[in-house]
């Protein structure tokens, strides 16, 4: 393994040296500073719920789309010895940046790899981006952290005889290339830090962080301690939480409560919700290269305030409500779900924290309500509903996922994710500059009425992704969007119905029912093959294309049937799921098996296996499987007359 470690070294040595090669501008020197750092009690504990989920998705993910970055500007006149001080004063100061993950004594060691995870035949927890965690490894040493009070860090020194007339938007592409290299979470220091300079001055402090310590919250937090540490100032005595502290908070018996608590409303949303908002034509795969649109509007910003104070309600659970309006009309949907990341830092203890804290705030706001001042009286119970629910265990969760999924016959998307950043103390992970989408110049001109900036491509496993990060005096917001469900233009038409919508509520309530006439934003047209069954909208010829392919392509018919409470199980009698309450049409899917010996459980798992990135496919809540298929294959009284092989649900067997 040592060897593999070596040469995985070498090759991150390799890429990073094309990457540098590719750059317009190049440094004139390029040094390396060690750091050494004494200070803090050194410590070894259990990881935090947050760690431990946040881990599995670095094991699963490409480091470029899991690893954080952040550019933090120097003040001019700044030497590089102060820079470096007030580095090392920010890693005595918060144990998170001082804090590695062994990995379990005696087991196979996997580089980068978490504690307790095995080496494999294949890449530990490689799945496709979005989709569960890796499944937790028994036996081994509990997973744990520790805290160092002594050690070093390197801060790379780029040194420019000048700058390029963009310098923010360097420092930023510095920051973006350093989130490429996979962290050792055994060994490695959590911050990769680029010190930029122009004829030796520091300009600009350009890092990536490992999201096993860090969340954007968190970088926040340095970032806005950094200042005041350049200028000597001594920062107030630490009264959040460390990691170590709330990891034993959590797995003492009321944080045991509250994460079992959090599941169960999870999973009743899981299991009764919509699977995937976006369920439309267009709608495929499991990742999607989403360009940036950034929305800067005074417009916006004066509509919000005036509906806060027309109604008393907060103008961020405001925005936070007419986004999900728009994003409900626009899918044509009766709630809207939603993850919101920002989330467990309404505590004090934990608001300032140094720490992967956020874990997803599952949002469902029903939106089947007359007027848009009766859905925000409903979003505040709801989103603080989700946000009490936002602490568990994401081993124990996905595996609820897991086993509700393969009942229900659906996929959790989580295609759809709201970011408000906006009350953070400064703006994470964007240039510092006064181009739309960057953060405002203070001594800049004020903000415009409604302007759209862009910004670079993200893969991203979602379809629609918003950053909120400011809210007045004008909302600033950056959005992703799916572009085979916004075509040219229709994102800016999303953002500004968005605005169009504050502005009618500015005044008067709004009817729901005219939301296309106020936001000029219409509703998708799914055309007459869809329909809703269980919740979700679906499409029966996806369906029986689908899992046609999934057979081997095997002859299918899917239709859509009555109550499935009157459905026969495998064994003859009623299936008996959780689910089998369920009111409304069902889908059962006819599949002509010929020689094929196949069962019920073999047609849903093949069916479940292929369902990931097909948000418009539902399995069907029976199966019956036929020896040949009927002449008139498009009649579904066709398909009754034939004789029946086997029938069932095809739940019986756990995944």
């Amino acid at each position: 393994m040592e060897d593999f470690a070596l040469l995985t070294d070498a090759w991150e040595a390799l890429t990073r040296a094309s990457r540098a090669s590719s750059r317009f501008t190049y440094p004139t020197s390029e040094r390396t500073v060690t750091v050494a750092y004494t200070g803090g009690t050194e410590r070894r504990g259990p990881v935090t719920m947050g760690q431990a989920n946040m881990i599995r998705c670095m094991l699963r993910d490409e480091p470029e789309h899991i690893n954080i970055h952040d550019v933090w500007p120097v003040p001019a006149g700044t030497r590089t010895e102060s820079v470096i001080d007030a580095l090392r004063a920010l890693v005595v100061r918060h144990e998170a940046l001082r804090t590695t993950f062994p990995h379990a004594p005696g087991r196979a060691h996997v580089p980068g790899g978490a504690p307790g995870e095995q080496a494999a035949d294949g890449a530990p927890g490689e799945q496709a981006a979005g989709g569960p965690p890796s499944e937790p490894v028994s036996g081994g040493a509990p997973r744990e952290q520790v805290v160092a009070s002594a050690g070093e860090f390197t801060v790379t020194v780029l040194d420019h005889q000048e700058l390029p007339r963009d310098a923010a938007g360097y420092a930023e592409s510095l920051a973006r290339e350093a989130r490429v290299e996979r962290f050792r979470l055994d060994r490695d220091f959590p911050l990769r830090l680029l010190l930029v300079a122009r004829s030796g001055a520091p300009v600009f402090v350009a890092l990536a962080a490992s999201h096993a310590v860090t969340d954007v919250s968190a970088l926040a937090v340095l970032k806005e301690e950094w200042p005041a540490l350049l200028a000597g100032d001594a920062l107030p005595p630490l009264t959040s939480l460390s990691p170590i502290d709330l990891a034993l908070e959590e797995a003492s018996p009321a944080g045991l409560r509250k994460s079992e608590a959090s599941l169960r409303y999870w999973e009743r949303i899981i299991r009764g919700g919509p699977q995937a908002m976006f369920a439309e034509p267009g709608a495929e795969g499991t990742e999607v290269r989403a360009p940036q649109l950034t929305l800067r509007s005074r417009r916006g910003g004066r509509a919000l305030a005036l509906v806060a104070r027309r109604t008393g309600a907060l103008p961020s659970t405001v925005l936070l409500t007419a986004w999900c309006a728009l994003v409900a009309h626009r899918t044509d949907q009766t709630v809207c779900v939603a993850a919101v990341p920002t989330s467990n830092r309404y505590h004090p203890r934990l608001a300032r924290s140094v720490n992967t804290v956020s874990q997803d705030a599952l949002l469902a706001l029903d939106v089947r309500v007359p007027t848009f001042d009766a859905l925000l009286r409903k979003a505040w119970g709801a989103a603080l509903n989700a946000y009490r629910h936002s602490q568990f265990d994401a081993v124990a969760l996905w595996e609820m996922i897991g086993r509700v999924t393969h009942e229900r016959g659906s996929v959790f998307a989580r295609d759809v994710v709201y970011n408000d950043v906006s009350a953070l103390p400064t703006t994470v992970g964007e240039p510092a500059s006064a181009t739309a989408g960057g953060t405002p110049d203070p001594g800049g001109p004020a903000a415009p009425e409604l302007e759209f900036g862009r910004g670079p491509e993200q893969v991203l496993p979602t379809r629609i992704l918003t950053f909120v990060h400011e809210i007045e005096p004008a909302i600033r917001l950056g959005m992703w969007s799916d572009p085979a469900l916004f075509g040219p233009g229709e994102a800016e038409g999303f953002l500004t119905g968005l605005v169009r919508l504050l502005e009618a509520a500015a005044t008067e309530d709004v009817p729901l029912a005219s939301l296309t006439e106020v936001t000029g934003v219409r509703q998708v047209e799914r055309g007459p093959d869809w329909c809703l069954v269980d919740g979700s909208w679906t499409s029966p010829p996806l369906v029986a294309e689908t899992l046609g392919k999934a057979l081997g392509g095997l002859p299918v018919h899917v239709t859509v049937e009555g109550d499935p409470r009157t459905d026969e199980g495998s064994d003859g009698g009623p299936y008996a799921g959780p689910d089998s309450t369920a009111h409304g049409p069902a889908l059962t899917a006819y599949i002509a098996a010929g020689g094929t010996p196949l069962t019920p459980e073999d047609a849903h798992t093949a069916l479940m296996d292929a369902l990931p990135g097909h948000p418009g496919v539902l399995a069907p809540r029976r199966y019956v499987i036929v020896q040949d298929p009927p002449v008139e294959a498009d009649r579904s009284s066709a398909w009754l007359r034939q004789r029946i092989l086997r029938e069932g649900t095809g739940r019986n067997r756990r995944m």
